[in-house]
């Protein structure tokens, strides 16, 4: 049994913790794994490439090119653009570290870009603002799930020459102006983590428009080969080269199959993500003291993430809040400390306070709640009865 909330000493809401968010299995994606381990290929084989196949049609792309984890897919995409020491890339800072840390990967630096207080989405005058000589792209992240406005960041790196790489790590399943995510950018990188909009275990996608783009990424993720094992007998030989430093970023064949089982939820999923995120901006949130994130009318928002702001009204700080709420069964959980505050921008970097005012004011105040497909009625209402005992309780 959970501790009671210090802020509500009756009855506890839920005796065990409803997590922020949790992956769906089934017995169908259970089968599609079995069949692979009880196959002649675990890794680099047919159920690789199907899935790349099937997701880059879901994702408007050409090509997919799939790796072993969203931070493998950020590396492998930047390593793309050539970069090195003196280059730049804008980021934003509610993120999660490894949007930057792919950037340092490859020697060059993150420059943090503020972002807007309405969305947490990165705010389009800042980032232009920090634009100089040694800017070479940026990484938009779609943050919780909401598509950035890509047709003024395609504007913006057309204006200034630069390349643009969605983070589309928490987008999967959402779309803009009709166009899905996965097709907005001259590279898209996905993260298939547990509480992704679909999971392998661990896994990670590229989607690019460019054949020769998604040949060099299939190089970088196999140690910079220029030929996998598949070439070489297509061509009888065992002769390969390596041509660049790459890594051993492969996605197994069992995850790959559970990556393609999953797929043909994708939709109904980000739906039922959808249908509770509208139950949460039915309920008279604002009234207890916490606002929902701004959703543009021209986006379909996969929902990854339920950001709520807790107003100053409410009288009670996030981290208090965050504690009460968790004795309470509810698992609630802080996206993102500020990246340029984490210790090792500070040291590398010379980052911190000031830097980014919006997005460190924000990280003060914001709150993930529950959302996943599998989330019940009863789980929903438990959290609102839970938010409802904590902060009323704070007033009387």
């Amino acid at each position: 049994m959970l501790r009671k909330s210090a802020l509500q000493p009756d009855s506890l809401v839920s005796s065990s913790m409803l997590p922020y968010s949790r992956q769906s299995i089934d017995d169908r994606d259970i089968e599609a794994v079995v069949r692979v381990l009880r196959s002649d290929w675990l890794t680099t084989g047919p159920s690789v490439e199907a899935f790349e196949e099937a997701f880059a049609r879901a994702t408007g792309a050409r090509y997919a090119v799939a790796v072993n984890s969203g931070t493998a897919a950020l590396h492998a995409a930047l390593h793309v653009f050539d970069l090195g020491p003196g280059d730049e890339v804008l980021v934003p800072p509610i993120t999660f570290a490894a949007s930057a840390n792919a950037v340092v990967y490859h020697g060059a630096s993150p420059i943090f870009c503020d972002v807007e207080p309405s969305t947490l989405l990165i705010d389009m005058e800042n980032l232009e603002e920090k634009i100089t000589p040694r800017t070479r792209g940026i990484v938009a992240v779609d943050y919780a799930g909401q598509p950035c406005d890509y047709d003024r960041l395609r504007q913006i790196a057309a204006k200034h020459g630069l390349f643009l790489l969605a983070d589309a790590c928490h987008s999967l399943g959402g779309s803009y102006k009709g166009r899905p995510v996965g097709s907005l950018a001259e590279l898209n990188a996905f993260s298939f983590h547990p509480v992704k909009p679909l999971t392998t275990g661990e896994g990670g996608m590229v989607t690019t428009s460019d054949s020769q783009v998604a040949r060099r990424l299939k190089q970088f993720r196999n140690h910079g080969i220029d030929r996998d094992h598949h070439q070489r007998a297509e061509i009888r030989s065992w002769s390969y080269e390596m041509i660049e430093l790459g890594h051993n970023y492969r996605l197994t064949d069992f995850q790959a199959a559970l990556g393609l089982a999953q797929l043909r939820n994708l939709a109904e999923w980000t739906a039922r993500r959808n249908r509770i995120a509208n139950d949460y901006y039915q309920v008279p949130l604002s009234k207890l003291g916490l606002t929902p994130l701004q959703r543009h009318a021209d986006r379909y928002h996969a929902y990854h993430l339920f950001v709520v702001r807790i107003d100053p009204v409410c009288g009670i700080e996030r981290d208090r809040l965050f504690n009460a709420l968790r004795a309470e069964g509810i698992g609630v959980q802080v996206h993102y400390r500020p990246v340029h505050l984490h210790p090792f921008y500070v040291n590398r970097f010379g980052t911190g306070p000031g830097e980014c005012p919006v997005a460190e004011e924000a990280y003060q105040n914001i709150l993930s709640l529950p959302i996943f497909p599998s989330m019940t009625e009863v789980d929903f209402s438990n959290v609102i009865s839970a938010i409802t005992r904590v902060l009323e309780g704070e007033r009387s």
